[in-house]
């Protein structure tokens, strides 16, 4: 009993391994005492030294102590926590949640930094079975054993060790002999004939249904695989039902996976853009179902394309074997991370074929038949060839490009106007790059700006001919205008260029030092959505601004005049006073003093963007980037935020405030018209996710940090209601 424990009672941990049968190597060990230095039981999480090598020591003067002072911070957090839990310390909710995954943040560092490296101070964390206060009545729980019995085993050759395989159950059935056989038994090829005529009743359609809506992160069972395989011949006349089935297959199984392919496949006549660009992420291997997504794709016009074009090139990632890598003889690349997929073993590679699927001919095709597809092509393939690992392959997929061109009637013009693009971006970058490590004042760089554009030998000022602009395919450039540009006050000291076009001129910002790739994804994300609520006769008055990448570390943003929503407040007053300044109509009868137009832009964009941001996961909102035009970036994305418990959708006072209020009409038409919005993105949540998922190895910056919980956060927001 712990009550008749005393004082210098102490609990040794010696942890073991197996050196050879009937032979055990001491780990390490540790010496816990049991009672602090006033006589209480210890309680909660222990952190114990744990000593490499040698057993512990359970005698009085141990030579294995746990208690060896650490003076680190992980120690120092702990014993903070010990207080909090003896409630020595006042509990604030909000602000105890961030410190705890901070701490454990801390701790997972701490535990990397032991495993990966040879030093001889080890720690171990052990939760003692005690009771949350010493009191002595509470004291007679006995210590459960963390061992089976008869964990060694009697014969002095043999050594019983606990198998984790035994009741591994993964996602392909493998790995657990029981569940192997029963697979096999279940879908037995001798038995499985009858099942070409095999129905679904009422019941089982409904519950084949509910799998085939679950969004593409659903996991099927091992249970579900088999009732959608035993339905399989049937499969085709149910909607979104393709992937669902491809993740039920047993690829290991050749007869199977033949039947799949040959068989089954071919049953899908038509199949949607969701369900294709899913087929080309990393959990599809098989070169011949990637050809069949590819085939698709085909049915998609330039237009819808090029919403997608961003992920398709990521797509080639997940090639087994591209065309252009099997002309040349060389060796597949495979992408960043391992496969989602449970088709992996290399048992299983046998079996997938490595058939092309033709997404390299096929981009390149479509890219040389339409101009615009080809110059936004073309400078996606230029940021992938600076890859270390992958670029290689874009480099060989844009060298297959350019030789499509020279096969074309304009061709050699196309040609030259992406090497003229190119030498563009290298003048502008050299210049920003300039800028950023001169010393000079804010205004003696935009002298210096000015005056290298206005420089007849830079060729920026006037163009030998107009220019088709990297950021925007279908403006003509003929140059910049000098005398408007100037150098921003930020860190990086973007560029601000106006370039002169025949109708009129276009700004954009060129930024050097900072990735823009996110920001071009959310911008792509918010086109979409937009064409997508279109679709649905809901017009959200979005104006998504440009963003192109042009490398790594630098690229082009079209500059849209506007103001910060905390300038307005500053300046005006008020949202809706600022409207009035150009905009106001005392006669119209309900509109607040507001051109009736106007305001309807106002609520129905706010409604377009807070519902759009809530999906995306948009961070960082607040009163100095929340502005009346959309030129602000996106640094934090999929739930990212730097500030605690922000909230999910971005809707600030000050704009309630300029609707009339949270009882005025114009508010509850607000949130109608979000409600609706989310509805409608809500029907083409796959679509959403899936290209979200094709990005997951594209080095985006809050997907990086996290990239299996990246499409998580997405498909949660795209499938809760949320409430205003």
């Amino acid at each position: 009993m712990y009550a008749s424990l005393p004082l210098d009672a102490q609990l040794a941990v010696t942890l073991w391994d197996i050196e050879s049968p009937g032979k055990a190597a001491p780990v390490g060990g540790s010496t816990l005492q049991l009672f602090t230095e006033k006589g209480t039981l210890k309680r909660g999480q222990q952190r114990c030294y744990l000593h490499p090598g040698i057993k512990a020591d359970p005698t009085v003067d141990s030579k294995t102590p746990s208690d060896v002072d650490q003076a680190d911070e992980l120690g120092r957090l702990l014993k903070l926590v010990k207080d909090y839990e003896r409630g020595d310390m006042p509990r604030v909710e909000w602000l105890d949640v961030l410190a705890f995954r901070q701490i454990e943040k801390i701790q997972a560092l701490a535990r990397s930094r032991v495993t990966g490296r040879s030093s001889r101070m080890q720690t171990q964390e052990a939760s003692l079975p005690l009771p949350p206060q010493p009191h002595p009545n509470l004291l007679g729980a006995p210590v459960p054993s963390p061992l089976p019995p008869n964990f060694l085993a009697s014969d002095p050759h043999l050594w019983r060790i606990f198998d984790p395989e035994t009741i591994r159950v993964r996602a392909d059935g493998e790995g657990n002999p029981v569940e192997a056989k029963y697979r096999r038994l279940a879908r037995s090829h001798r038995t499985g004939r009858g099942d070409r005529e095999l129905k679904p009743g009422p019941e089982m359609r409904d519950l084949l249904n509910d799998l085939f809506r679950q969004p593409p992160t659903y996991d099927l069972s091992p249970e579900d695989k088999d009732i959608i395989w035993r339905y399989r011949f049937s499969l085709h006349t149910f909607k979104r039902s393709l992937t669902k089935f491809l993740k039920s297959v047993t690829w290991s199984d050749v007869a199977e996976a033949r039947q799949a392919v040959e068989v089954l496949l071919p049953l899908w006549t038509e199949v949607g853009m969701d369900d294709a660009l899913e087929m080309l992420g990393p959990g599809f291997e098989d070169g011949r179902v990637r050809a069949f997504a590819v085939q698709q794709l085909a049915r998609a016009d330039d237009e819808e394309l090029q919403l997608y074009l961003l992920q398709l090139v990521q797509a080639l990632k997940f090639e087994v074997k591209s065309a252009q890598l099997r002309k040349t003889g060389d060796q597949p690349v495979r992408p960043h991370r391992s496969r989602t997929s449970s088709t992996t073993s290399s048992k299983t590679a046998k079996v997938i074929s490595d058939e092309d699927s033709g997404l390299a001919e096929f981009l390149i095709e479509r890219a040389g038949r339409n101009a615009v597809l080809g110059t936004i092509f073309h400078w996606y393939l230029m940021v992938e060839c600076e890859d270390k690992v992958v670029g290689k392959m874009y480099a060989k997929v844009a060298f297959q490009f350019m030789q499509r061109l020279v096969e074309l009637d304009d061709g050699s013009e196309r040609r030259d106007t992406l090497k003229r693009q190119g030498e563009l971006i290298a003048l502008l970058s050299a210049k920003a790059k300039e800028l950023r490590a001169s010393k000079d004042p804010r205004p003696r760089k935009i002298d210096k700006l000015r005056a290298y554009i206005a420089d007849t030998k830079h060729g920026l000022s006037t163009l030998t001919s107009p220019l088709t602009l990297p950021l925007s395919p279908r403006v003509q450039v003929t140059g910049i205008d000098a005398s408007r540009s100037s150098v921003f006050k930020s860190n990086l000291l973007p560029m601000l260029l106006w370039f002169e076009t025949e109708d009129a001129d276009y700004p954009i910002i060129f930024k050097n030092g900072d990735d823009l790739r996110q920001d071009q994804l959310v911008i792509q994300l918010f086109t979409l959505m937009d064409r997508l609520l279109r679709k649905e006769n809901l017009d959200l008055k979005l104006s998504p601004y440009a963003v192109l990448a042009t490398g790594t570390t630098e690229g082009m943003v079209q500059f849209v005049p506007s103001k910060s929503l905390a300038a307005i407040m500053g300046e005006y007053g008020s949202l809706l006073n600022y409207l009035k300044v150009d905009h106001a109509n005392e006669g119209a009868i309900g509109t607040l003093g507001v051109e009736p137009a106007v305001l309807d832009t106002f609520i129905r964009s706010c409604a377009g963007y807070s519902v759009i941001t809530y999906i995306l996961g948009v961070g960082d909102r607040h009163l100095d980037n929340l502005m009346l035009a959309p030129d602000v970036d996106f640094g934090y994305i999929l739930g990212r935020d730097p500030k605690p418990f922000p909230p999910p959708v971005k809707v600030c006072r000050e704009m309630v405030d300029a609707m009339g209020g949270p009882a005025s009409p114009h508010y509850n038409r607000f949130k109608s018209l979000c409600y609706t919005a989310f509805i409608g993105l809500r029907k083409n949540a796959n679509l959403i996710l899936n290209l979200i998922a094709l990005m997951v190895d594209a080095n985006i910056q809050d997907i990086r940090l996290e990239p299996d919980k990246a499409v998580l956060k997405a498909s949660i927001a795209v499938s809760l209601q949320c409430n205003m």
